[in-house]
């Protein structure tokens, strides 16, 4: 075999282009008929020796072509079989079919290409109308802010010695801690006035807790009571 590839490798290098001197009317293309793809390999495998041969073989659904290179030592080289199916089986069909085999098996065992490829030009045009693919973007969820903390509400009586300022948060109970500021102040008491001005001093919070909390208010007014009278004993 060693004749015959030294040979089809010198051809190869004189392959010319297939031109495309055909056309096809229904899809409007040009292309190179089985008469252009021997004419560009046909010079170049008989200078060097070689005799192109395309056998055909028996096939009841289309053609079966075999392309086959005969070297001038004896040597030959078969580049395999190419099955078509017959669009329709008459002898149109089957002689459309042939021509199409035995263009594309001489193509494929010489290693030569149309000048112009269909398939590439096919696929440029179908790029062309393609539309771009959406961009699917990860969508990051919006963080929560964070609760802002309550503005701490503050409360005051009307100001001097025994006035109460009562911080209030959210959720506290803001009527014990009245009572609480005020058990603490009449511990400080020395006397029924001081008693009296620390019910006056503070009547902000006393008139909440007597509409908020009547109970509550009742408790503390009868702590004032006692606490203003055991001064008076």
């Amino acid at each position: 075999m060693k004749e015959i590839f030294a040979a089809l490798a010198k051809a190869q290098k004189e392959f010319g282009p297939a031109l495309k001197t055909s056309s096809n009317p229904h899809f409007k293309t040009r292309y190179a008929a089985l008469d252009a793809c021997i004419e560009a390999v046909i010079d170049a495998l008989n200078n060097n020796g070689i005799m192109l041969m395309q056998q055909t073989h028996l096939c009841d659904d289309g053609v079966i072509v075999e392309t086959t290179f005969l070297h001038e030592s004896g040597q030959q080289f078969s580049a395999g079989k190419l099955h078509i199916p017959a669009a329709k089986h008459d002898p149109q069909g089957f002689g459309g079919a042939l021509t199409y085999a035995r263009r594309y098996s001489l193509q494929a065992a010489c290693g030569i290409a149309p000048e112009d490829d269909d398939a590439n030009k096919a696929t440029a045009s179908y790029n062309e109308r393609k539309k771009p693919e959406a961009k699917v973007e990860e969508v990051k969820p919006t963080p929560k802010p964070e609760p802002k903390p309550s503005p701490e509400k503050k409360t005051s009586g009307n100001g001097g010695e025994w006035n109460i300022v009562l911080k209030e948060k959210d959720g506290g109970d803001w009527a014990q801690a009245i009572m609480d500021a005020v058990e603490v102040a009449l511990e400080l008491a020395k006397s029924a006035e001081d008693v009296n001005n620390i019910f006056r001093v503070n009547k902000v919070h006393f008139d909440r807790l007597k509409e908020e909390t009547p109970t509550i208010y009742a408790d503390a007014l009868e702590l004032l009571k006692k606490t203003k009278g055991s001064f008076k004993e």
